[in-house]
């Protein structure tokens, strides 16, 4: 029977189908439109399992396949990031610059300091418990023009938005099973670390991209009049069938900008500016990336905290592996070392980096998880993908003999009680060299105890 629809562009096709129960050996082909303007049918056979309801299913030809139509899907992942002037990173900013104001005269303090920001008005709230005396009015206006917020009448600069405070001490019932005494966990929650090969430092490739992409952004809104401090970007990189990198497929990045910029202009100037000299840094060519896609809507003149709400603590995977490793769900911005969403998570990050410097996996995610009060870890887990040279569990076991996964070990091993956050908000907390939780100071041990 002719067919009338274009096989050029009708190749994987939707349906729904109402069958009634019976066995798989009892079903038989059966004959379905497909679209075809001339009412033409085909037939097609279908498998599956469930019955007797209405079910959405994909129909793949088999002569598609075997007359090479049908293509195979790319093997692409994709991660995004800001730049320090999106909304919700300038309230990060604002919460770590509190956390580090507090940290300078009073290390011991407990901060969990909260930050919102919109048109000309920003609320600092939370519960920090500290003999510190810290301006902090002054504090976020200094951030925010240090983050490069100074245009009179934007909707949002240094000098003139609205501040106003709540700010109240810990609850006495949780610093009763986290004091320095008890050394408890702050909460309860999972966190996790990743680490692997696809880049120097040990990070994923779409999300490390990302990155240094949004970095070379806010670099430029420095020292470019014509930038604003909000942009965000993003990065689809290809995978083989070995999750081995193939290249880079899609870039997109987007900043706001003066009606000044003429947008050819600017789309040169980031293109020459900022994709092509990144992507050469991890030594891909901007020739070779089919999609490139800058400031796509057009104009972005309204932006930052005018144009979007921002929130501490809603670009947890940004802060993190770009959705390629697993996420416990808690934040990090504006928390003292003593919250182990923040701490637990540099601690993994430490270990599942250290596992991988050590040559005992390619590919390494570790897992925490604590109980509020309770000093030691109620698990610890490693996965490695299959890429491990010992098995998972000895990994694991090494981890918990070299390392004192308690709160206070974590902070004590790393140097936690340190006013070090700020730059952790304003250009990633992850895969950057000075980080306490990045130093590969624990590889050779393991490597020594791995017999390898």
């Amino acid at each position: 029977m002719q067919n009338s629809y274009n096989k050029q562009e009708l190749h994987i096709l939707p349906y729904q189908e109402r069958w009634r129960e019976r066995p798989d050996e009892t079903r038989q082909p059966v004959r379905k439109d497909v679209g075809a303007k001339s009412g033409g049918k085909r037939e097609m056979r279908i498998r599956y399992t469930h019955i007797e309801s209405v079910d959405v299913r994909f129909l793949i030809f088999r002569d598609d396949v075997e007359k090479g139509i049908l293509q195979m899907e790319k093997r692409l992942f994709t991660s995004e990031c800001v730049t320090n002037g999106h909304p919700d990173k300038v309230a990060d900013s604002i919460s770590d610059a509190i956390l580090d104001q507090v940290l300078r005269q009073d290390p011991n303090a407990r901060v969990a300091c909260e930050t919102t920001v919109t048109t000309n008005f920003c609320l600092i709230c939370g519960e920090i418990t500290t003999t510190a005396q810290v301006d902090y009015p002054a504090v976020a206006r200094e951030t925010i023009r240090k983050i490069g917020y100074v245009y009179p009448n934007a909707g949002f600069d240094a000098d003139s938005v609205e501040i106003l405070c709540r700010i109240h001490t810990q609850s006495a019932d949780i610093a009763l099973g986290t004091n320095d005494e008890v050394g408890g966990a702050g909460d309860q929650g999972m966190m996790f670390g990743g680490a692997c090969t696809e880049t120097p430092e040990l990070m994923p490739l779409p999300v490390a991209l990302a990155r240094a992409l949004s970095n070379r952004l806010t670099e430029c809104v420095h020292s470019n009049d014509l930038l604003r401090p909000d942009g965000k970007t993003q990065v689809s990189v290809e995978y083989d069938e070995n999750n081995q990198v193939v290249g880079i497929d899609t870039v997109v990045v987007s900043i706001m900008h003066s009606a000044d910029f003429e947008m050819s202009e600017l789309r040169k100037y980031v293109r020459e500016g900022v994709i092509a000299p990144v992507l050469a840094k991890y030594g891909f060519d901007i020739a070779n990336v089919p999609h490139i896609h800058i400031n796509p809507t057009g104009n972005f003149v309204i932006g930052g905290p005018d144009g979007d709400t921002g929130l501490t603590g809603r670009k947890i995977i940004v802060d993190t592996y770009g959705g390629y490793f697993s996420h416990g769900g808690g934040a990090f911005s504006g928390k003292d070392p003593t919250k182990v969403d923040r701490s637990g998570a540099y601690m993994a990050r430490y270990m599942a980096k250290n596992v991988v410097a050590a040559g005992l996996a390619s590919k390494v995610e570790v897992q925490l998880a604590y109980a509020i009060g309770v000093a030691q870890p109620v698990s610890v887990r490693v996965e490695t993908y299959g890429t491990g040279v010992i098995p998972n569990e000895q990994i694991t076991a090494l981890l918990r003999q070299t390392c004192d996964l308690t709160p206070a070990g974590i902070i004590r091993r790393l140097s936690l009680r340190q006013p070090i956050y700020a730059p952790t908000a304003e250009f990633g907390h992850f895969g950057v060299a000075d980080r306490p939780w990045e130093q590969l100071d624990l590889a050779p041990v393991l490597k020594e105890l791995a017999g390898i």
